[in-house]
Parts: structure tokens; sequence; C-alpha cells
């Protein structure tokens, strides 16, 4: 049975609409009007249009933020993912970590994109949940009422390479690079921040968790269901995503089915600022990639066999007497 771990008012988030100056040399925000709870936020997330997909200026309803999380476990690469019910839009995706930016952090993205990390990644060894750091900053434990986390071994967040074209709010430029696009059937401007997640090696038995916040009633409610993980594992070789999707119990990674499944904007194709599509297909975006399809041999499987081949050539076997 899902296990709850909080409950929020969705009044008390508050958050600005934005007007968005883009050319191709940069994008710039700057809040505008007065702060919007979570309600009146979904109810100006209604289509625009735009023409010249890099230069335009346009009033958009929110900031929205997101992490392509990369976490290095045992010596490998892997994106994160997890898995939402859009109850705004009536879909299931696979998406990014991700959330709306409140009012008092528009100027400041990263922080939400790091609390972000720490509400929806959950990393449980048989010890507890682990915490974390991004450098000399301790992550909040969003659910300390209700989990024990570690004090010793957390894991650490460090930002990767950011977008070539700087993003400013009002003058300031974003630290971090992240990448941007205006996201046209919501009306949104989307933030993405490169960051990498190392697992400490000292933590065995790992299990990862995604944990979301939804709308029941007049209440946002966050459970934990270990029936259903809801974050997935992407492999990354030579820095390039596979197409397979793990979900990790134990130390033990076991193959997810892409029958059928679509992936969050964020994967669909971008076009200067803009993005237009609402979702892609698993299947389209791998062939926009350029991938193979995994087949009985996934790409892991020829990796355990190439480490295998590598363990024999520098272990030498032992010579059985005649």
């Amino acid at each position: 049975m899902p296990r709850t771990l909080i409950r929020k008012n969705p009044s008390n988030f508050k958050t600005l609409p934005l007007f968005v100056e883009a050319t191709p040399e940069g994008l710039s925000y700057q809040s505008v009007g007065m702060p919007l709870n979570f309600s009146q936020t979904l109810q100006r997330r209604r289509p625009v249009t735009v023409t010249d997909t890099e230069r335009f200026s346009l009033e958009l309803a929110n900031l929205g933020v997101s992490v392509r999380l990369t976490l290095h476990w045992q010596n490998r690469d892997y994106w994160v993912l997890v898995r939402q019910r859009r109850q705004d839009r009536g879909d299931v995706v696979l998406k990014l970590i991700s959330g709306y930016v409140p009012a008092h952090e528009l100027n400041l993205p990263l922080h939400t994109a790091i609390q972000e990390i720490a509400e929806e990644c959950l990393l449980e060894t048989p010890e507890g949940w682990l915490g974390g750091r991004f450098n000399d900053t301790w992550l909040p434990a969003p659910y300390s009422s209700a989990l024990h986390y570690r004090e010793a071994l957390p894991f650490r967040l460090t930002p990767l390479s950011g977008s070539a074209r700087p993003v400013r709010c009002a003058k300031m430029q974003l630290i971090e690079r992240p990448r941007a696009y205006v996201h046209l059937p919501t009306a949104s401007l989307q933030l993405i921040y490169d960051l990498r997640l190392d697992v400490p090696k000292e933590a065995k038995s790992l299990s990862l968790f995604h944990v979301d916040e939804r709308l029941e009633g007049d209440q946002l409610v966050a459970r934990l269901d270990r029936k259903r993980p809801d974050l997935y594992l992407m492999p990354l070789q030579d820095g390039q995503p596979m197409a397979e999707l793990y979900t990790l119990k134990k130390d033990q990674l076991y193959p997810a089915s892409t029958r059928g499944l679509y992936l969050a904007e964020s994967f669909a194709q971008q076009e200067g600022w803009l993005v237009r599509d609402e979702r892609i297909r698993w299947k389209d975006w791998v062939r926009q990639q350029g991938l193979s399809p995994p087949g009985k041999d996934s790409g892991l499987a020829r990796l355990r066999g190439k480490a295998k081949q590598l363990l024999k050539k520098i272990v030498p076997r032992k010579k059985v007497s005649s």
C-alpha cells in the first residue's frame, strides 16, 4: 500500500507570469503582474503562437525547471527519468525531474532544480535513505518526518557543461547556463539544468524511487509506492543514450518495457527557442536520435561480456595439474 509522506496546501504556492524576450544571441525573462497560486497558473497555461523561432517577445504563464540528471553508479552513467501522470494534460509520460519555480526563486531557478531532485529522486539503502550535497550545500530532506535519512554517506551533485546561449533573469545571467525553450502548448518558459549525481561507492543494495505530488481535493499529497518505483535509468555509452530503460532494486537492474511509451516535450525537437509538441513517442525519439532498439543481447549485457573478457586477460587462469 502506498505510504503518504507529506501533505501540502497548494494555495501556499505562488509564482509569477513572465515577459520573455528572445534573440538569436540569448533569452531574457522578468516577472510581470501579480502572484498566482497553483490553480490560477494552470488556467493561464493555454497555447500561444510565435512565428519567428529565434526572435520574439511575449507574456507567458510561468517558469518551469527540469534537470537532465546523470547518475553515476558502479562506474556507469545513466540518465534519470521519472513517470508522471499529468493531470492538467490527461496523459502519462516519462520526463526529466521537474517542477514549477516559485515566485521567490525566479532569479535563482537552480535552487528549485536542486530541491526537485531532493523531492523526486529517492535513494534507499538498508541503513536508510541517502541525503545529498550540491558543492558545500546540503540538500533538504523533505520527507524527514516519514523517512529515516542517513546522516553520513551523502550523494553528491555537481554541474555539467551548460548551454552555449545565455539566459538572463532581467539583466542577471543565470549560473550553470541552463538550456531554455518556450513550450507553446502550455505558454511556459522551461529551463533544463545539466547535473551529475555521484552515488557513494559505500552505498550497497541501492534502490531508486520516484515520489511526486498529486492534487487530491484541496491538498497536494506525496506518496511512496514500493510496487511502482516510477524511476527509470537510461544507460549512456560514451556520453550518448542507449535505447534501454531499467529500474534499480537492491543493486539489481531490471529491464522496463518501452511499448506504447511517450516521453515529455523536453525530448521533442526544438526549433530555435521553441518546442511545439506536447510529447513524443519513444520509438520516434529513438529513431530521431539514430539509436538502435535493444535486441535480446542488450547493451548492458554486451558491456558485461566485455568486462568478463577484460577480467580474463587481467587475471590469469590457474593451471590444472595433470
